[in-house]
This record gives C-alpha cells, sequence and structure tokens, in this order.
C-alpha cells in the first residue's frame, strides 16, 4: 500500500489565532480499496476530515485530536483482510484492528507531525502531539512484545567475521548478529535506537542481484534457454559461486546453514503428520513444481556445458537447497531505474520476522548514497532483538518457505473456503460486503463482535450464505424467518468446521518428545489449525444459543 499524502492546511488568520494549524491525512486515489476507504471515512463524518489544532490547545484537547486522527488514519491503512473480515463496518474500523495497521496509523500521523513541526509556532503543542504518538507506538510493541534469549554460541565467530566484512565494504549497522533460544540467529541492537533511526545501511555493491549474473560465464548460455527468469538464474550462479574459493561473498556463503530447515524440506513422517490440513497438499505440488523445474534444467545443462555447470555442483539436493536460499532469504528490492528485483541482502538477511517489527519500510535504493537503508518504525533500546516484517504472510508460508512458525497470534492465519460464490445479478444488494469474490475465516479470537448476526464470524461469508437461501433478506430485523435462516447458517456452518476438526485426527495421539525437527513443526502447525477450527465451532454455537434465545420468545 502506498505511504498516505499527507497534506497541511494553514487556516486563515481572521478565522484562527495564527499558529493554528489543521492536519489532513488524505487517501491516496490509487489505493486498491478506494472507494471502500472513501466511503467509510464519509461515514466517519466531516468532523474527521481533518483535525484543527490550536497551538493554546491542552493535554486533553491534544488527546482528543489525535484520537480523531488515529480513527482516520487506522481507516486509510486498511488492507484486503481487516477490510473482509470487519464486514466494513466503521464502528470497527476506527478501533484497533491489528498490529500492523495500527504501526502504520501511529507512524503516518509522525510523519504529519514532522512537516509541520519546523515551520509553526505552536512547537509546544506538536512537541506534546509527538510524544503522545510515540508513546501509542510504545504501548502497541508492547502487547505484542516476542520474547527471545539470547545465547551464546561459539559458532558466532562466523558471524562476526562476517560482520567485520561488512564494514569493511562499507555497511553501516546498528546491530549485532546474535543466537536466540528457538529462533536461531538474529539481530539485537548495540545501543537504543528511537523511530527514525537507521538501524543498517547495506551498499549495493555488496547485494547480491542479477548483475552478478550478467558478468558471469553462465549468462549467455542461460539467455538461450526458453522461460529463464532472473531469478532462476540467480539460483544456478549461487550454487556455483557457493563453492568458489575467491568469491567475494565467501564469507556470507561460509554463514549459511548446509541444510534449510523449511517445509520443502520435510520428511515424509512430517509431511503424513500435515494429513487433514491444506498445508500437506501445497508442501507436495511446491516440490513437485521444483523437481519439475530442475529436471528440465538437469542434466541438460551439464551435458551441453559441462565447465560451466559441473555435475556434481548441480545436483537435486543442492538444488533444493538454493531454492530454500533464495525463498527465505532473498529481499524484493527496487532499484533506481524503477526496477523491482529480488536480490539477497547479507547480514541483513539474519534478521528475524515479527507480528509487530521494528523495521517495515525497506526495500528501495537511495539514490543518493547508493544504499539500501532499514529505518525503525519504533523504538527499539539497547540489547532488544530488532525485528525486520517479512510481509503479511500466513504460518503455513512461513512455514514452507521460512521454516518457522510465528510466536504470537498471526492476523494473516487464514484458512479458505471452498464455497461457490454465484454472481450479485438478480440479487439484492445487500451492503458492501457483497461484493467479495472468495471467502475465508481464521480465529474468531480476533473478532470484536460477537453478538447476534455476527457471532465473530466474517460478514461477508454469512451474507453470502444468507443471499443463497433469501436472495431479497436486506435487513437484520428480529423475525422468526430470518431467525430461523440464521440458525439453518449456523448449524451447517458448525458441522462443516466440526468435520474439519475430526479430519486432523486424535490430538492425544500426537507425540512430540521422540519426533525429529519437521514432524514437530507439523505438529505445531496442526494444533494451530485445530484451534482456529474450534473458535469457529464454538462461535457458531455460541451463535445458535444466541438466536435459539430470541426465537424462544416468538414462541411464547
Amino acid at each position: 500500500m502506498d505511504t498516505p499524502e499527507l497534506l497541511k492546511q494553514k487556516l486563515p488568520h481572521d478565522a484562527h489565532n495564527d499558529g493554528d494549524f489543521s492536519l489532513i491525512l488524505e487517501l491516496p486515489e490509487n489505493d486498491k480499496f478506494f472507494k471502500k476507504k472513501k466511503k467509510l471515512l464519509e461515514e466517519m463524518g466531516s468532523h474527521a476530515k481533518f483535525v484543527y489544532i490550536q497551538s493554546s490547545a491542552s493535554t486533553v484537547e491534544l488527546k482528543s485530536s489525535l484520537n480523531l486522527m488515529l480513527q482516520r488514519a487506522r481507516i486509510i491503512n486498511l488492507d484486503e483482510l481487516e477490510l473482509y473480515f470487519s464486514g466494513e463496518d466503521v464502528t470497527d474500523l476506527v478501533e484497533f484492528n491489528s498490529p500492523r495497521n495500527e504501526m502504520e496509523a501511529l507512524n503516518s500521523i509522525l510523519t504529519a507531525i514532522a512537516k509541520l513541526g519546523g515551520e509553526h509556532s505552536a512547537a509546544t503543542a506538536l512537541q506534546e502531539l509527538r510524544v503522545a504518538t510515540v508513546n501509542l507506538i510504545s504501548e502497541v510493541a508492547k502487547n505484542f512484545k516476542e520474547e527471545r534469549k539470547v545465547v551464546t554460541v561459539s559458532s558466532c565467530e562466523q558471524e562476526k567475521c562476517l560482520q567485520q566484512w561488512g564494514e569493511d565494504e562499507g555497511v553501516k549497522s546498528q546491530l549485532e548478529i546474535s543466537y536466540f533460544e528457538g529462533a536461531g540467529r538474529g539481530a539485537v541492537a548495540r545501543q537504543d535506537m528511537r523511530i527514525g533511526d537507521i538501524a543498517m545501511e547495506i551498499p549495493l555493491s555488496i547485494v547480491i542481484s542479477e548483475n552478478l549474473v550478467h558478468a558471469s560465464q553462465m549468462h549467455s548460455i542461460l539467455g538461450e534457454v526458453e522461460g529463464m527468469s532472473a531469478e532462476t538464474m540467480l539460483l544456478l550462479w549461487s550454487m556455483k559461486e557457493k563453492h568458489n574459493p575467491d568469491s567475494k561473498f565467501k564469507l556470507y556463503f561460509d554463514t549459511l546453514p548446509e541444510k534449510f530447515k523449511t517445509g520443502l524440506s520435510f520428511g515424509i513422517e512430517a509431511i503424513m503428520s500435515l494429513d487433514g490440513t491444506l498445508l500437506l497438499e501445497e508442501i507436495v505440488q511446491a516440490k513437485e513444481h521444483l523437481r519439475t523445474q530442475y529436471d528440465e534444467l538437469f542434466p541438460a545443462l551439464c551435458n551441453d556445458h559441462l565447465d560451466v555447470f559441473p555435475p556434481e555442483l548441480y545436483t537435486w539436493e543442492q538444488f533444493l537447497w538454493a531454492c530454500e536460499l533464495w525463498y527465505s532469504n532473498s529481499m524484493k528490492i527496487m532499484f533506481n531505474d524503477g526496477k523491482l528485483r529480488t536480490c539477497l541482502v547479507p547480514i541483513a538477511g539474519f534478521l528475524n520476522h515479527s507480528s509487530c517489527p521494528h523495521i517495515v519500510h525497506y526495500g528501495k535504493v537511495d539514490f543518493t548514497t547508493n544504499s539500501i537503508k532499514f529505518p525503525l518504525s519504533r523504538p527499539c533500546n539497547a540489547g532488544e532483538q530488532c525485528f525486520l516484517g517479512y510481509g503479511n504472510f500466513s504460518s503455513s508460508h512461513l512455514l514452507t518457505f521460512y521454516g518457522f512458525l510465528p510466536q504470537l497470534d498471526n492476523y494473516y492465519d487464514v484458512i479458505p473456503l471452498d464455497i461457490d460464490v454465484e454472481s450479485n445479478e438478480g440479487f439484492a444488494d445487500t451492503g458492501p460486503t457483497s461484493d467479495w469474490t472468495s471467502h475465508m475465516i481464521r480465529g474468531t479470537w480476533f473478532s470484536k463482535n460477537l453478538g447476534i448476526f455476527r457471532y465473530g464470524l466474517p460478514p461477508s461469508l454469512l451474507d453470502h450464505m444468507r443471499r443463497s437461501r433469501n436472495p431479497f433478506l436486506q435487513t437484520f430485523n428480529l423475525t422468526p424467518e430470518k431467525l430461523e435462516i440464521e440458525l439453518e447458517i449456523l448449524r451447517d456452518l458448525c458441522s462443516m468446521f466440526q468435520d474439519m476438526t475430526d479430519a486432523l485426527g486424535d490430538a492425544q495421539l500426537d507425540d512430540r518428545e521422540t519426533t525429529s525437527w519437521d514432524t514437530k513443526l507439523a505438529l505445531d502447525f496442526k494444533y494451530l489449525q485445530r484451534r482456529i477450527f474450534y473458535s469457529v465451532v464454538a462461535s457458531c454455537q455460541a451463535g445458535c444459543e444466541l438466536v435459539e434465545s430470541e426465537l424462544q420468545r416468538y414462541r411464547l
């Protein structure tokens, strides 16, 4: 999502005191959900279009102004899932939605304050607003803090050598590579850092990108292969460069594991432990795709160009290793020519993921320094692990391609539903939730509204099921006919998700003590799936009780 355009408006002197100002957070017209968000902002009322602030405002007045700005910023920064699971209910959306949304909203307010700070006489009010906003950011971070104990391991020497190499090459870093209990390598802050500070700056000269392949002997060969992408070229280049003793990146490759532990390396036992989940099929299909890709390239490349592609370096095992390297460590970087390229960024790749990361906005080359900068979106204290946001991914994606499950509840843990979605043609317009073309569920513990007609379930899913039974139900009046439909829907959903739960097998049979790393990870994922299904079943059962209670009134 593009950063909202921040506009400032100085009001006329004859209307307000000199030094007073108003702040506007503008919704970009190129936003994917511009129409939906515009409608939500209009529903907030004209008082929320901008926030007028007096230079003499009291602390209470400033707090009220900040709350209005935050409500607007939350809506501007909504993503697709937040819109879907809220049912586009403005009363829900102006409140807390997710740590991602909250951090984006608060940081956009900080940016607006910074733009005004140097040109207004109301410096005290602006500073107070900034402090209050930073305090809110710190509060969110505290509520979503991930605890990992730093452990001292002798193998950190390799990482220290890499860091020294990086510094010699121009890397600037306020972070130290360390090992964390249960999480492997990560990075801790060397000193206290504030919002906006640059935690790390990597010169483009040590970034591994397609330019390196262009300069290699294999580029002319691979360029003749039909359908060969820049990413695949890089993958094949790294398979060979890993073994090059004279490589500029030798210290980087030396710090990489001999075997990655992602879902792509799951053994048969671990894969079978996923029985009953969609992830089983996803991993099998992903490995089959990679195997097909490998077989299309080898042994043909080795046979035709033995000197460039020696067979011992291009085995299936080496190919899978390189795939896992690029899946788990690469970053999308926007270069100065406007092209987005997949790259490996030495040292920065050691930062771990979090649901509430310190670093969110990165991945663009700064043309003034020819480097990639990693600024903080929230403070990071000395000795604290500094997290990087990998993206808004589900746990199944993180397990398959990165090899871990988030420590905290993941707002993006959604399960797609195989439900036919008919065209709206011929159906009554039931509101903003009627135009979603696919449906999904997630843990109902994230839901704000557990009342009748909502039950903690996705409003769009419920509306779809209502329309399939009666296309002309347009209101939520408590009539016996509508309540009977509600009861039917809830019972159908309860039965559906109880069957999904049963398909996962008996949790008591899961043996976590004697299993390997991959089977343990598979069982942890299965536990997460059960928890989601249990929550949906419980919400449906509670909803049935609500509806039956209302129906009972009509039967008396």
